[in-house]
């Protein structure tokens, strides 16, 4: 693939925040029902698990677009497609808020599953165009954290406008966001031309590598179990734990600060080790989801439970994407990113269906074991060993001291 000259690092630093802060406020975006479904549910008069559709609908969307907008637009200008992508999530964010009934939400939902995927998969190769080679692992990081952060952050920041102003003004702030992010990006990023094919031929020699296989396995297995238990937590720690309403938004952000430490911690590992990181981080998660349903009937035990989870999935999507970057040669880089983008929404999507399948029929204590025996699967399917060797990721060719990840 062809690459632009970098353009110099005054401008290349702050381009990668705009980016990052794109990735976050997609994420965010997808993710905002999580803490409001019990406020959604009643306003609409449906269900909290026929709300949660507004979690299922554009994950599947998303899942669908990553691969396809980067081949429809592989020879646009990248920084004008994402300002459109980011113009677009502010359009759906408000659409959302202004919803009158649940239809109109879900057709706003489908606008967000279509930035959600184009400005995935898109922003992860954007690195080394927009800063010196010596620095676009970091900058690799710093976009991908914002994927992160908006994993753990965006729901309580979410959760606390929804308490403060009602659920609606939690989705206009994201779309006012939005529209600060679109035009962040039309003058902070530099000309940014397509560079033809998007690579997508490749995605059958990514699927044929078994450690590419075994990451995306993993990857559909853990985010499909987090997202069944995650989408429903509020109810769960309302109705099952007992924790006063008014506290949730408080829970939620430690919550979201105990999931910031962790990316961190595993981010650093996770260069060195993705496959050993992940049994770890699946180790410390699958008992957390599990446990609830026994040990967290009452406040203090939940709350513990809920620290130890943020922490553990805090550090999920760094480590993931390291291990599929590392498990394919860095001509393959892109069609690997765009299958983890779409393995990754589409457990999403599986995940809040079936928690909210689970919820209506079974009650809310169903999603965590629900949530935790698939963590616990990923956590079996992690633990396999593959006899093929790492592939060197541009990651790790810009640090010769990692160390290889043999079990992997």
């Amino acid at each position: 693939m062809t690459v632009s000259p970098s353009p110099p690092p005054r401008r290349g630093r702050p381009a990668v925040l705009a980016v990052a802060a794109a990735t976050f406020l997609v994420v965010t975006s997808e993710m905002l029902p999580v803490g409001l479904l019990t406020s959604i549910g009643p306003d609409l008069g449906v269900s909290a698990g026929t709300a949660g559709l507004a979690m299922t609908v554009p994950g599947l969307v998303a899942a669908v677009s990553a691969p396809a907008l980067s081949a429809a637009t592989a020879r646009l200008d990248r920084r004008a497609v994402l300002a459109v992508l980011a113009g677009l999530l502010a359009a759906a964010d408000l659409g959302s808020a202004a919803a009158p009934g649940l239809p109109a939400l879900l057709a706003s939902r489908v606008l967000v599953g279509v930035a959600i995927g184009g400005v995935w998969a898109i922003a992860g190769g954007l690195a080394a165009r927009l800063v010196p080679e010596r620095s676009a692992g970091t900058a690799t990081s710093v976009i991908f954290g914002g994927v992160a952060v908006a994993s753990v952050a965006g729901v309580p920041a979410g959760t606390l406008i929804g308490d403060l102003a009602g659920w609606r003004a939690a989705f206009a702030a994201a779309g006012v966001l939005s529209l600060a992010a679109c035009a962040a990006l039309a003058v902070l990023l530099p000309p940014l031309p397509g560079t033809g094919a998007a690579g997508l031929a490749a995605m059958p020699r990514v699927l044929r590598a078994p450690r590419a296989r075994a990451g995306l396995l993993v990857t559909f297995l853990l985010v499909t179990g987090h997202f069944a238990a995650y989408t429903y937590v509020r109810p769960v720690l309302e109705r099952v734990s007992g924790v006063d309403p008014a506290l949730i938004s408080t829970l939620l952000l430690l919550y979201g600060v105990a999931g910031i430490a962790g990316n961190f911690t595993a981010g650093r590992a996770a260069a060195r080790a993705p496959r050993r990181t992940l049994v770890r981080l699946a180790l410390l998660l699958a008992p957390a989801v599990l446990l609830f349903p026994v040990a967290g009937r009452s406040p203090l035990p939940a709350v513990a439970l809920l620290v130890l989870w943020g922490v553990a999935y805090g550090g999920v999507s760094v480590t993931l994407q390291n291990w599929l970057l590392r498990a394919v040669p860095p001509d393959a880089a892109e069609p690997a990113s765009a299958l983890f983008v779409a393995t990754f929404n589409i457990a999403i999507s599986l995940g809040a269906l079936a928690g909210g399948l689970a919820a209506d029929t079974t009650g809310e204590t169903s999603v965590m074991w629900l949530g935790g025996t698939l963590a616990a699967l990923a956590l079996v399917a992690a633990t396999t060993r593959r006899k093929s060797k790492p592939t060197p990721s541009p990651t790790k060719q810009l640090h010769p001291k990692q160390e290889p990840d043999h079990a992997a």
